[in-house]
C-alpha cells in the first residue's frame, strides 16, 4: 500500500510510540507485509526467528519488539506490539468507509461504461472504457478496472483478505489495505469472489476469463489470457503465469508459482510449484501422462495378485 505522500520515520515513530534506531532521515513511501515489501516500505516482525528475514528484506523501515542490529540505510522502530502498530498505521492511512449509496461519489467511471441497476461501486474505484457491470455485482474500495471488462451478476470484487493473526484470545483480523486490479478485456463470471491484497495488489491479467463461482485469494497475481472454469479456487499470494487453463474445481494452495502455458485438469489439487508448458492432474497434482500411467498400472493389480496367489 502506498502513502499519498512520503512520511518521515520520526513521524511514524511518534505515531506508534516507538524507539527509533538507525537512519533518522528516512521517509516511508508505503507499508506492506513481508511478502510484498519494496524499498521505502514499512514492515514488521514480532517473532524473533523471522527478524533476519525482515531485516534482509527490501523494506526500509522495520517495526520490531526487540532490539536488533540495524542494517545500513534502514531504520528500526522498537515497540511492544509490532502487529498492533502496523495494523494501526494501515487503519489510519486507509480508514474504513462503509458504502452508503449504490455508486460512491469518489468513484471514477468512464461514461462509455454501462452499470446495471443494483450494482454497487465503492469508494475510490476506477473503471475504464466500455465495461459492463451486471446487477448485484459489488466492486469494493480502491479497485482498478481497465477497458472492455465484463463483470457478471453477483460477482464480488475486492472482498477483504482472509488473513488473521492468531493470538491467545483468538484470531485477530488485519485491515486489508490492498487493491484488486482487473486489466483490459478481463471477464469475471457470475458469483465470483476476488479478495483484495492484504497490503499489495491482487491482479487479474489482460484477457483472462473466469467462469462462475471462481475464488481468487489475496495478493494473487494471474497472468494474461488465462481461462479458469467454474469452482476453481486459488490460495493467497500465489502467482499464475500467462495462458494457463484451469478446469473445473481445481484447487491451488497459497504461496505457489504456476508457470506459463500450464493446463491443470478437473478436480486436481496443487500443493507445489508447477513448471511451464505441462499438463497436470490428480491430488496432489503431477504430470498428467505420468499419473495416467500410474492409474493404468493400478487397474492391472488385481490380475497380478490373482496370478501371484495361484502360484
Amino acid at each position: 500500500m502506498n502513502f499519498l505522500h512520503p512520511i518521515s520515520v520520526k513521524t511514524i515513530a511518534e505515531k506508534i510510540g516507538a524507539t527509533l534506531l538507525g537512519d533518522e532521515s528516512l521517509e516511508a513511501t508505503g507499508i506492506n507485509e513481508i511478502h510484498q515489501v519494496r524499498p521505502g516500505d514499512i514492515t514488521f516482525s514480532d517473532v524473533k526467528k523471522y527478524f533476519e528475514k525482515a531485516l534482509k528484506s527490501a523494506a526500509t523501515i522495520i517495526i520490531l519488539n526487540e532490539e536488533a542490529t540495524c542494517p545500513p540505510g534502514k531504520a528500526l522502530l522498537l515497540c511492544e506490539n509490532p502487529f498492533e502498530a502496523y495494523d494501526g498505521l494501515i487503519r489510519e492511512f486507509r480508514p474504513f468507509q462503509p458504502i452508503t449509496q449504490g455508486v460512491s461519489t469518489s468513484a471514477q467511471i468512464d461514461t462509455s461504461t454501462f452499470i446495471e441497476p443494483g450494482a454497487v461501486i465503492g469508494h475510490h474505484v476506477t473503471i475504464g472504457k466500455n465495461c459492463y457491470i451486471q446487477s448485484n455485482a459489488v466492486i469494493s474500495e480502491y479497485t482498478i478496472i481497465g477497458d472492455n471488462v465484463v463483470i457478471q451478476a453477483g460477482a464480488l470484487i475486492g472482498t477483504d483478505a482472509f488473513y488473521f493473526k492468531k493470538t491467545e484470545t483468538g484470531y485477530q483480523r488485519w485491515r486489508s489495505g490492498g487493491r484488486v486490479i482487473l486489466e483490459n478485456k478481463v471477464e469475471i463470471g457470475a458469483g465470483c469472489t476476488i479478495n483484495k491484497g492484504v497490503s499489495g495488489d491482487t491482479i487479474i491479467g489482460a484477457g483472462t476469463k473466469l467462469d462462475s463461482q471462481v475464488h481468487i485469494g489475496h495478493d494473487v497475481v494471474i497472468g494474461k489470457n488465462c481461462l479458469f472454469a467454474a469452482q476453481v479456487g486459488i490460495g493467497g499470494n500465489t502467482t499464475v503465469g500467462d495462458n494457463v487453463v484451469l478446469y473445473g474445481q481445481v484447487g491451488i494452495a497459497q504461496n505457489l508459482k504456476i508457470g506459463n502455458n500450464v493446463v491443470i485438469l478437473a478436480k486436481s489439487g496443487v500443493s507445489k510449484n508447477l513448471e511451464d508448458g505441462k499438463a497436470y492432474f490428480g491430488y496432489p497434482a503431477g504430470e498428467a501422462r505420468e499419473i495416467y500411467r500410474e492409474l493404468a498400472a493400478l487397474r492391472h493389480l488385481p490380475e497380478f495378485f490373482a496370478g501371484y496367489y495361484k502360484k
